[in-house]
This record gives C-alpha cells, structure tokens and sequence, in this order.
C-alpha cells in the first residue's frame, strides 16, 4: 500500500488519488503498480483541466491501450470526476477548501460520494488517507461500520 502524500502540492494530485482509488477496486496492486505509469501518461498527468476535456473519441483511443485499465465505465467516471473538481474548485477556490467545507470524515465521505463517481465509502476512506486527510485508523473504521451495519 502507498504512503499517504499528505496534502497534494496540485489538484492533479487529488484527480490522480481520485483516480487511483476508482481504479484499485478489483485489480490486484501488483497489475495497478505495473500499469500506472502508462495511466498517468493516458491521462495527461491527471491535470483536471485537460482530463475534463476528454471526448468520446479520447475513451475509445483509452479503451484501445493496452497500457492502461481498460474499464469503460471507470475511464468515463474519471473524465467526469475531472469535470466536477474543476467546478467544485470554480465554487470553492480549491480542491482542498472544498474538502475542508465537508466539516471532517464522516462528511468529507458523504460529500465525495455525492460528487464523485466510484468514490464508495471504502474506496472515499482510502482516497482520503492517501491525500493526507485525518482520517480513523482502518480497524478502528471497520468495526463502528460493522456495528452500525448490525443496527
């Protein structure tokens, strides 16, 4: 597993997070560890900006290599999700000011599956942790969702 990066220095370090995160569920590290560098590079650094422009006709060229993971529906969330991040930070300033406005966990988990596609709680969880953010540690987080999951 990868060390946090505390705090992203660009916004494409939050859509790369993002993205990664999105990307990791069902693949095996090893398959992502081999992959990304081919992933950063389809996808423009992650540069929100540029992703949030990408077409259709960039998702079949996506879908078409073999450099990358080719999943449909998590290559269309991640231009979506650029899309998003670049209103979110036209409303708040920033990505990270935006974040800050969720009022901690538990809100910042609401908020990112509401605006963002393939950001379930495990996956926001570690997306969160990886960016920096306060988050509980995993087994402690496990067992209040097991209890509340027995209510």
């Amino acid at each position: 597993m990868h060390e946090p990066l505390k705090h992203p220095v660009s916004t494409a370090g939050y859509l790369a997070s993002m993205s990664r995160a999105a990307l990791q569920a069902g693949i095996s590290w090893k398959v992502m560890e081999s992959k990304w560098p081919g992933i950063e590079k389809a996808f423009s650094g992650f540069d929100p900006g540029k992703v949030a422009k990408f077409s259709g006709e960039d998702i079949d060229r996506l879908m078409q290599d073999h450099e990358v993971i080719r999943n449909r529906a998590k290559i269309e969330g991640i231009i979506l999700n650029a899309r998003r991040m670049q209103e979110l930070i036209n409303e708040y300033g920033s990505f990270e000011a935006y974040l800050k406005s969720l009022g901690g966990f538990r809100g910042q988990l609401k908020g990112l599956h509401r605006d963002f596609k393939f950001m379930g709680e495990s996956t926001a969880y570690w997306f969160l942790w990886h960016v920096g953010e306060k988050v509980p540690g995993w087994q402690e987080w496990e067992k209040s969702r097991a209890a509340k999951s027995r209510k």
